[in-house]
């Protein structure tokens, strides 16, 4: 018996069988279910299933005549918007496989998923379309893009329709204008309203894809080297597509706010590939924007919003808050970091919601681990997810460790995904065998307690050494929130010449705390909050943390500028 068995929800199963189909026929199914049902709403505009349906097959038809064929990789280059999901559903209509990329790489970081995937067809919008064609002409002949498809955000929605809230002026030069379409070298670009529109000549092929057929290829960042793809059949994403619905009461009356980047794993599988799954409504943002939030729970009654903290913080800042219903609520969750408790605390007193944090990778299809929504523990990974077995293990042994300790969080599970695209040493060093699980090992350092919950407490190479002692940043910043002139933290490692490494907060001051708050109130308030060797010594103000495209805090950016300022080598 599993320790977490006891809160585990009540009438939920512990494992589940996702259907052994295409990811495609979870559109095509409720295209023919629930035909005039919303699917998205973007910008004032709805599309219906039957309509998103349409204009997969009509796309899908297009790129076949590009010559995309079965299992061929195909890069989609976007923000949110219904062109995303359009165009990712028309690649699996064609059992090709989707190459989704952060739409804030650049021409020199873009060459590697061109040539890594052997791409020869990408998606992508026109606001970002300069960037691939110049990574693709600075790459040798036979590499390049052979064709370039192109969209103008305003090809799926009436600026002259928006409603005011919907259109924030700083959006406005990015998505109104009409870009020219950029050049190829020694290729074809293509403007995507004009595949979209062309009439289906003749029926598509029937699709032939399975469980166990290459679906969607992500990369992942490692802590060296170039990014990696990680090779998710249907089958992994479906089995996360199919149990995070269930996990959060999906059905098709659900709406979703549709705002985590869906580039990115969570976004694509928890809000995309569950919403689809259902037959539910996604409300799409493009990006962030608390207003505009606020504006669209309130406007389409949205009952389940998956997120980043910072995001929820940033919307309870907001001063029209007052102006927001969010009583439509129903679930509301995400990982990428600690929820703040105090902020926590505030959800349930002011909304009655209890913020559910989960935990997953590129490499588990999203979650492996979440709260139960009944049970949940604050600033917890939660116990593994429908599936999932998982274990704390010794990063050098492999030994499984008590409960209590800290170690390595492994993972065995259907969503896990297959190895690393052409990187079979990197695919055998993320694995082991035992007790008949294949675990993958997540590089992240947890501890799990009696009842099964498991906690973070950093990744392997974020551990900062001070004097011999084991700072581990993350609960440092958790602290760090208790603070009511902190808005976010960031703990990174600095020099010293007696301790070696010593912990620097890198911090942004809530604003009206801007001015009258000093960095030495900071360090003196810590060392009343926390065990000396924890504090930080050091305390910088900043206007903003930077972020990933998925709103995840990029602590190494800060990391190795801290170390560039010191002539110090960056450290691992």
């Amino acid at each position: 018996m599993t320790r977490h068995a006891a809160v585990w929800p009540a009438r939920l199963p512990m494992h589940m069988t996702p259907p052994s189909t295409s990811l495609w026929a979870n559109l095509a199914i409720n295209a023919w279910r629930f035909p005039d049902k919303a699917a998205l709403i973007f910008m004032g505009r709805r599309w219906t299933y039957a309509e998103v349906q349409a204009a997969c097959e009509r796309l899908a038809a297009q790129l076949a005549a590009l010559g995309v064929r079965k299992g061929d990789r195909v890069v989609l280059d976007m923000q949110n918007c219904p062109q995303l999901v359009i165009t990712h559903f028309a690649i699996l209509r064609l059992d090709a496989v989707v190459v989704p990329v952060n739409p804030m790489n650049k021409a020199h970081e873009l060459e590697h998923y061109i040539t890594d995937p052997d791409v020869k067809v990408a998606v992508t919008t026109a606001d970002l379309a300069p960037e691939l064609c110049a990574a693709s002409a600075a790459l040798p002949r036979e590499q390049q893009l052979a064709h370039l498809v192109v969209t103008q955000f305003t090809d799926v929605f009436d600026p002259d329709t928006l409603a005011p809230e919907e259109m924030p002026a700083a959006w406005r030069d990015w998505l109104l204008p009409q870009r020219p379409l950029p050049s190829l070298a020694n290729g074809q670009v293509h403007a995507w309203a004009k595949l979209v529109a062309q009439p289906l000549a003749q029926a598509l092929p029937p699709v032939t894809c399975g469980s166990d057929d290459l679906a969607i290829l992500p990369y992942t960042s490692g802590t060296t080297g170039l990014p990696k793809g990680c090779m998710h059949t249907h089958g992994t994403i479906m089995h996360n597509a199919l149990a995070s619905g269930v996990w959060g009461s999906g059905t098709p009356e659900n709406v979703t706010l549709a705002v985590v980047p869906m580039f990115h794993i969570t976004g694509m599988v928890s809000v995309m590939h569950t919403t689809i799954y259902a037959g539910a409504t996604l409300v799409m943002m493009p990006r962030w924007d608390r207003d505009v939030a606020g504006h669209l729970i309130s406007r389409h009654k949205v009952t389940h919003w998956t997120n980043i903290p910072t995001m929820v913080i940033d919307l309870l800042g907001s001063p029209h808050m007052d102006r927001y219903d969010l009583t439509s609520l129903t679930y509301i969750g995400g990982g990428g970091a600690a929820m703040p408790e105090a902020v926590a605390q505030r959800l349930l007193d002011q909304f009655g919601l209890r913020y559910v944090e989960g935990y997953g990778l590129t490499e588990t299809a999203a979650p492996s681990h979440t709260n139960p929504p009944d049970a949940p523990k604050k600033q917890c990974l939660g116990i593994p997810f429908m599936s999932v077995e998982s274990r704390i293990v010794d990063p050098e042994t492999l030994a499984e460790l008590p409960p209590g300790e800290s170690g390595e969080i492994v993972i065995s599970g259907p969503q896990v995904f297959k190895g690393y695209w052409k990187r079979p040493e990197a695919t055998a060093a993320a694995f082991f065998e035992r007790d008949g699980f294949r675990f993958f090992r997540s590089g992240d350092m947890g501890r799990v307690d009696e009842q099964g919950y498991f906690f973070m407490t950093d990744r392997l190479k974020r551990m900062i050494n001070a004097s011999g002692f084991k700072v581990w940043p993350a609960e440092v910043e958790a602290l760090m929130f208790r603070h009511p002139a902190i808005q976010e933290a960031c703990i990174i490692a600095t020099r010293d010449a007696y301790r070696g490494e010593s912990v620097k907060a890198v911090v942004v001051l809530r604003q009206d705390h801007k001015g009258k708050v000093s960095e030495q109130d900071i360090i003196d308030w810590c060392r009343e909050n926390m065990a000396v060797y924890k504090m930080p010594r050091a305390v910088s103000f900043v206007d903003a943390l930077p972020k990933s495209g998925s709103g995840k805090v990029m602590w190494r950016a800060l990391q190795e500028a801290e170390m560039a300022a010191l002539g110090a080598p960056a450290k691992a």
